[in-house]
This record gives C-alpha cells, sequence and structure tokens, in this order.
C-alpha cells in the first residue's frame, strides 16, 4: 500500500485527496477481501482439524482408560492378596490361641481329678469285658440287670471317678478351714 502511494505521488507530482481516498479504499477492500478468505479457509481447515482433533481425543481415552483399568486391576489384585494374607494369619492365631485354651482347661481338669472322656470310655471297655467274664463265669451270658448293662456300666463308672475326685477335694478343703 505504501508503495501505490508513493507511485501516485510521483505520478501527480502531488498528493490530490481523491487519489489518495482511491488508494485508501482500494487497500480497504484488499484487507477485507483477505479477512474474507481467511475466513473461509479456517472454516473449512477448522472441521477437518476439529474431526481430527476429535479422533485424536478418543484414542488417548481409550489408551488411558485400558493403563487406569489395568492398575485397577492390580490394586485390587494385591488388596486381595493382602487380605488372603492377614486373614490366614488371624485363623493360625485363633487356633493358636484356641489349642492354649484347650491345653490350660484339660490341665485343670487333670488337677481337680476329672477322669478324661478316653479315660471314661476306657473304664466303661474294661467294665464291659468283666461283665462278660462274670457272665461266662455263671454261665449267664444273656443276664441283663440295670446296674451290669454296658450303659449302665459306663454311669457306675462315672459315679466312681467322680467319688475319688471328691475324696482327694475333701482333705484340701479340711486344711483350708
Amino acid at each position: 500500500m505504501v508503495k501505490k502511494l508513493q507511485k501516485s505521488e510521483d505520478e501527480a507530482g502531488g498528493t490530490s485527496s481523491a487519489q489518495l481516498a482511491s488508494t485508501v479504499k482500494e487497500s480497504a477492500q484488499q484487507i477485507w477481501l483477505a479477512g474474507l478468505g481467511a475466513f473461509s479457509k479456517a472454516q473449512e481447515e477448522g472441521g477437518k482439524v476439529f474431526e481430527t482433533l476429535v479422533k485424536e481425543g478418543m484414542g488417548i481415552q481409550k489408551r488411558t482408560q485400558s493403563a487406569a483399568e489395568e492398575k485397577l486391576a492390580e490394586a485390587t489384585s494385591r488388596m486381595t492378596s493382602m487380605a488372603s494374607d492377614l486373614s490366614n494369619k488371624a485363623s493360625g492365631q485363633w487356633d493358636k490361641l484356641e489349642s492354649i485354651f484347650e491345653e490350660r482347661v484339660s490341665r485343670a481338669l487333670k488337677k481337680l481329678g476329672v477322669p478324661t472322656a478316653r479315660e471314661i470310655d476306657e473304664l466303661a471297655q474294661r467294665v464291659e469285658e468283666l461283665h462278660r467274664t462274670v457272665a461266662a463265669m455263671r454261665g449267664t451270658a444273656g443276664a441283663s440287670r440295670a446296674g451290669t448293662s454296658p450303659g449302665g456300666a459306663r454311669k457306675v463308672a462315672a459315679k466312681r471317678t467322680a467319688a475319688k475326685a471328691a475324696r482327694k477335694r475333701a482333705p484340701a478343703r479340711k486344711a483350708a478351714g
């Protein structure tokens, strides 16, 4: 625009206001048309650029989601493993505590003279054997009285062991009183 202005000044030999206005008008017209062309070009290219950016964004989103899902699965796996380990340790401690409790109760019962279930079963078996032996000696293998039946033998054995335990406790009570 400056070159045109200088050319027109050189040709006319001076600055005429009509020529100056015409040149400014022409330059403004060209600037306006260049702006419209740039706007049109931006509209055409903008749509394509926008679509390209959307496609790239979708690809990035998919990669990010899959990475996040992998990390979540890894964290879930670790938490499950840690929970399992803690559960195993806790159940091991409960088993240990239970066995200690059972051992202490067993010792306390033994000190009190209370027979174990196994000892009572052994006594019942011995009584049954004795009952059979006595019955065989008498010749009455089928005799069944209340005190000599197998169930009765257990009851009698249990009563006798309870009586023994009571006799053991009695001297301790006399000494304390």
